[in-house]
């Protein structure tokens, strides 16, 4: 296996272009071609993942934090990046990153959390949207099913939880081969009517390229006939989520709820007998995003690193706040991403750090 290959497989769920403009996604370190031994797999590429790294014989880490994030002038090894950059290098190290793509995939980090809390009828927060496109290719009748394989490896079709999403109906299809065509159906100067299908189907514009180079290697057809469409309506993708609650409960109890299910320990803002059941949700820091929990209506907004002007903001706006650190809420990335890659045939170890908050609070010990 190959970094390629490990990033490809992150890809088909978080793909590149879901990312914001200001982030610094995807393969930050090493060669795509670098044979991969095994794979770690955490939140952040800091000196204490190096060295599990380096002990358990990774040669490729995926984090969700980048490692690089601002432009580099130099790698000075006096500090700790330009440290940590070396030593990935002397031990042929690569580091793959999947942040705000991560965070925004239909099937990625927000909706991992959505999941623990147990939510229902979850949707997008604040939806970022990808452009999304129909492909109608026109298949002689009996190789729709090897043409519509075709598409759906190249990663067309997907809509939500299901694949191979297509829409097909026959009709008759004419052509008539000229000199120096080699027809897979038909005779050279002769008028043609060949029963076809029309097989139609969406992709992301990400995909739109692979599933068409994909689809024409599996069509019988020398010339190919087909059409590109771009659509108004947009993937289903982006920041946070948004759903209710099993049972409506107290805020308080809520708050107990996060701690047990985030392993952390919370700040609230509201009151605490306040009876909350709509929760809106965004992994990271996602106070940025009090008035468009607001506005949709949620009780509560569970998240992290929430600053003053933001907290004064969601008590102004009556929208609950419960803060459970930047890293809890996003730790889920680890275990999530090492199960999928190891499902996937990577051979991984997941990294969790000891202490779940780079803070913590003061104790007599």
């Amino acid at each position: 296996m190959k970094v390629s290959d490990v990033a490809a497989k992150v890809e088909q769920i978080a793909p590149l272009s879901y990312a914001e403009s200001w982030d610094n996604v995807g393969l930050l370190l090493g060669e795509a071609g670098q044979s991969v031994q095994k794979v770690l797999v955490t939140l952040d590429v800091d000196r204490e993942a190096v060295e599990y790294a380096i002990a358990q014989g990774c040669s490729l880490i995926v984090a969700h934090h980048p490692l690089i994030f601002k432009p580099l002038s130099r790698i000075n090894q006096s500090t700790e990046l330009g440290r940590l950059i070396s030593t990935l290098i002397k031990h042929n190290i690569a580091v793959y990153v999947a942040h705000t793509n991560m965070d925004a995939a239909e099937q990625g980090l927000g909706q991992w959390v959505a999941e623990l809390f147990n939510l229902q009828d979850v949707k997008v927060l604040s939806n970022t949207g990808v452009q999304l496109y129909k492909i109608v290719v026109y298949v002689p009748k009996g190789s729709e099913d090897a043409v519509r394989d075709a598409l759906a490896a190249g990663g067309a079709g997907q809509i939500g939880n299901y694949s191979h999403c297509t829409f097909q109906a026959p009709g008759t299809g004419t052509f008539l081969p000229l000199e120096g065509t080699n027809p897979y159906i038909g005779t050279v100067g002769t008028l043609e009517r060949v029963e076809e299908v029309r097989l139609e189907t969406i992709v992301p514009q990400q995909h739109l390229h692979r599933a068409i180079s994909r689809m024409l290697v599996a069509h019988p057809y020398e010339e190919v006939a087909y059409d590109v469409y771009k659509l108004e309506n947009k993937a289903p993708v982006g920041i946070g989520r948004l759903g209710r609650l099993p049972e409506p409960m107290t805020l308080r109890q809520l708050a107990r709820h996060t701690e047990e299910v985030l392993k952390t320990t919370v700040l609230v803002g509201g009151p605490l007998e306040q009876i909350v059941e709509k929760v809106a949700l965004c992994p990271g820091s996602g106070g940025g995003l009090v008035n468009t929990a607001a506005s949709q209506g949620a009780d509560v907004l569970i998240t992290g690193d929430v600053k003053y002007h933001e907290a004064m903001e969601a008590q102004a706006r009556g929208l609950a706040l419960i803060d459970a650190g930047h890293r809890a809420t996003e730790l889920p990335f680890v275990k999530r991403v090492a199960a999928y890659l190891a499902a996937e045939g990577c051979p991984v170890e997941g990294y969790v750090p000891k202490e779940a908050s780079i803070l913590q609070p003061l104790t007599d010990s």
